[in-house]
């Protein structure tokens, strides 16, 4: 899992490693999905983005734009603890406008003080594919991203294959169209195997490994920025960090296991402004099957045929 440490890009790091910004925000809401909000986080002034009358289906209607007065609006899975939390609190300190995600009601406790600093939270199972189609629901109706963070993740178990890569590719699909796509993957992924056929994307069996997942959505991440000209989408290698996931003896620096998603959803550097698999702010190279072809489009159809959704 440890993979080697590049040298970040010094200026971002400064300016992220300073002191945070102290400046407060007015909280602007919580989101509700298949759970109801706990009382404890409805506050004065709040603006509730409210589930659709019907949770399955898709959401049609164009998005309101994000405030061009306002730096960028992003949206991060797995925003209760580890990688998502810190990038959400980073981006929030910045003045960006936020959008957190919990797997439940009983969550939504774990993203208060990114609430309560103005994030908007939202809440879905991503391995229940009709709480995945609800969150992306959520989501179009708070308006326009200008980036998604795919962080959320799980390491083992039946849940791998339909949090790891099918809530991605079904959010991806069922999102607006952001400028921006960010998927965590892992240097686990080069471990994975290009085998499709018998897994169960469903998680009801325990078919595909931690790293098959990764090279699939590493894989995903390429099929994306191929097929979608007008998106940037990257995916990228955090490192070995000390998470809940990677264990507090894990040797990476947890600052940098979340700095390269802030800079791809935010920078304007050119290097920012392009499509890769990252480690650290350094474009590396990722297993040969990311960018097959033939694979990609084989990926794409399985999902596909999975949810009944195509990636359009």
């Amino acid at each position: 899992m440890c993979d080697q440490l590049y040298k970040p890009n010094q200026n971002l790091l400064e300016k992220h490693g300073s002191s945070m910004d102290r400046r407060r925000f007015v909280v602007a809401g919580v989101g509700i999905g298949f759970g109801v909000v706990a009382g404890s986080l409805m506050v004065t002034a709040t603006s509730i983005a409210q589930p659709p009358s019907n949770s399955r289906k898709e959401q049609t209607s164009a998005p309101s734009p994000s405030n061009t007065n306002q730096k960028a609006r992003i949206f991060i899975t797995g925003s209760a603890d580890g990688l998502g939390h810190a990038a959400a609190k980073t981006l929030l300190g910045d003045g960006y406008q936020i959008v957190v995600h919990v797997r439940s009601q009983a969550r939504l406790a774990a993203v208060q003080d990114l609430v309560d600093r103005g994030a908007i939270a939202t809440i879905g199972d991503l391995s229940d594919f009709a709480q995945t189609r609800d969150l992306a629901s959520q989501v179009n109706k708070i308006g326009q991203m200008d980036a998604v963070i795919h962080n959320a993740g799980v390491y083992s178990g039946p849940q791998v294959l339909p949090v790891n890569v099918v809530a991605p590719y079904l959010l991806t699909a069922l999102i607006h169209r952001p400028k921006q796509l960010i998927y965590l993957s892992s240097g686990m992924h080069t471990g994975g195997r290009t085998i499709l056929s018998g897994m169960d994307w469903t998680g009801r069996t325990s078919t595909g490994s931690y790293s098959d997942s990764k090279l699939f959505v590493t894989t995903l991440a390429a099929a994306v920025a191929r097929i979608w000209p007008d998106v940037l989408s990257n995916s990228v290698d955090p490192g070995w960090v000390p998470t809940k996931m990677g264990g507090a003896n894990a040797p990476d620096d947890l600052r940098l296991g979340h700095l390269t998603q802030e800079w791809l959803a935010t920078s304007d550097d050119p290097e920012a402004l392009t499509r890769g698999y990252w480690h650290h702010q350094r474009r590396v190279k990722p297993h040969p099957a990311v960018h097959d072809t033939k694979f990609q489009a084989q990926l794409l159809d399985e999902l596909a045929r999975a949810t009944g959704t195509p990636l359009a």
